[in-house]
């Protein structure tokens, strides 16, 4: 497909998705309250939702390479739409744990699908702008999701939020519904295409003739041939594929890894990522009570300036990336301003300079975001591309599980203050393991 033509249509998914995940957020503990669950009980019911964010890549990535990624995306969204509407109907506790798992596993699939087709229909000139309108529209969410639920909290009863984002997820649906795929590219294919049925972005003399020769195989190949349309079956994809050759000596070649390699080094940095992400979601409220002595619509505000600067600095940074050429530089970058974020509030309670920080920090996680997919989207051969980044997401999110449990405990030995020095060393350990990679693939350029 023409991802730009598209580009629209996956932004408003993924505006709608994010908008109805963080309408439920705040509501969620009060709404399970309701019905008398145990404490431990209810922990349970929130625990499974990562466990589904853990177990959802590595299928997600199969669903999106045998279905293509305009049908991933659609069940991915009716299962959502399904959870959203069974938390608004159901009081039954079995239940609520069931499609809390299944939330998270349709979480999780929505990122792999989107940022593989991301991944795949861009090219190293323009995957990090895609990823930045991406990141945006998920922003956007971030800000309006809050605000919308915390004003029907107060007329209406929360189970009509939930419903509400079950509307979300059905538009979802209908935009993805809108996605335009093409089968001339298979067409072309199954008649005995060449390369020269297709306008190259290169001209054959920039070319080495090895990797040439093993693109026309892969592309005369009909193994990886669906039986349906799919996004990623286009001549917009052979184009990709015919410029890996010239993006693997602009970037840095993806021959100084093994994939194994690739994968354990992106899997790690991601996971420490998405732990101190965790480690922020989870204690940063408390901290902002306790210690901070702020009031919950203070605490709310910092959410959503976070947000705002994310919305507004995403497309930006995206660009940046792409013109670069030096995405790893970036994502360090990225780390290294959420870090900043996190020293500003643990050395103030001042409410302008904690929200400056969650400015520096919202442009922070767009710089790592936007980098981080389009850097392995430039790295990752094409036909394991989509697995290597459920996998990814799929490892991250025990992260997700560890950190909060590991907070936990130092807030036991120790005082919040001391979860928010144990988030900077992850913050820092990200950052170290960046570097050491980027070393790596500069030296092999070198």
């Amino acid at each position: 497909m023409d991802i730009r033509r598209n580009l629209p249509l996956l932004m408003t998914i993924c505006f709608l998705s994010q908008m109805g995940g963080f309408m439920i957020l705040p509501l969620f503990p009060l709404f399970i309250e309701e019905f008398g669950l145990s404490g431990w009980m209810m922990g349970v019911i929130f625990a499974l939702f990562y466990v589904g964010k853990v177990l959802g890549g590595i299928p997600a990535a199969a669903i999106y390479r045998k279905l293509g990624g305009k049908k991933a995306l659609i069940l991915m969204l009716i299962l959502l739409a399904v959870c959203m509407g069974g938390f608004a109907l159901s009081s039954a506790a079995v239940l609520f744990g069931l499609l809390r798992l299944l939330q998270g596993l349709a979480s999780t699939g929505l990122t792999v699908v989107v940022r593989s087709i991301i991944g795949d229909g861009g090219n190293v000139d323009n995957r990090g702008l895609y990823n930045g309108y991406i990141s945006s529209s998920e922003g956007g969410g971030m800000v309006l999701g809050p605000v919308i639920s915390g004003w029907l909290a107060l007329h209406w009863p929360l189970s009509v939020p939930f419903l509400l984002v079950t509307v979300c997820c059905l538009m979802a649906v209908v935009a993805a519904m809108g996605i335009k795929t093409t089968s001339q590219a298979r067409a072309n294919h199954e008649s005995g295409g060449t390369l020269s049925d297709y306008q190259l972005e290169e001209p054959l003399a920039t070319v080495n003739q090895e990797p040439l020769d093993n693109l026309t195989h892969s592309l005369l190949s009909t193994d990886d041939v669906s039986d349906d349309d799919t996004i990623i079956d286009s001549p917009v994809e052979y184009t990709s594929l015919f410029n890996q050759a010239p993006e693997s000596t602009t970037i840095g070649p993806t021959t100084e890894f093994t994939q194994r390699q690739q994968l354990i080094g992106y899997g790690t940095v991601h996971f420490l990522e998405m732990s101190a992400y965790a480690v922020f979601l989870t204690y940063f409220a408390l901290y902002a009570a306790h210690i901070m002595h702020w009031d919950p619509f203070a605490t709310s505000l910092a959410f959503t300036v976070s947000g705002i600067s994310t919305l507004a600095a995403a497309p930006f940074v995206g660009y940046l990336s792409d013109r670069m050429g030096d995405r790893l530089l970036l994502c360090m970058l990225g780390m290294f301003l959420i870090g900043i974020e996190v020293a500003v509030f643990l050395s103030t309670s001042s409410h302008l300079w904690v929200y400056v920080g969650m400015l520096i920090g919202g442009v922070g996680g767009a710089c790592y975001m936007d980098s981080f997919f389009a850097h392995i989207g430039d790295h990752i051969p094409d036909e394991s591309r989509s697995s290597v980044i459920g996998k990814i997401v799929s490892a991250a999110e025990i992260g997700s599980i560890v950190s909060p449990l590991v907070a936990a405990l130092l807030t036991e030995v120790g005082s919040l203050y001391s979860v928010f020095v144990f988030n900077l060393v992850l913050i820092a350990a990200a950052i170290v393991v960046q570097a050491v990679m980027r070393s790596r693939y500069r030296l092999k350029e070198g």
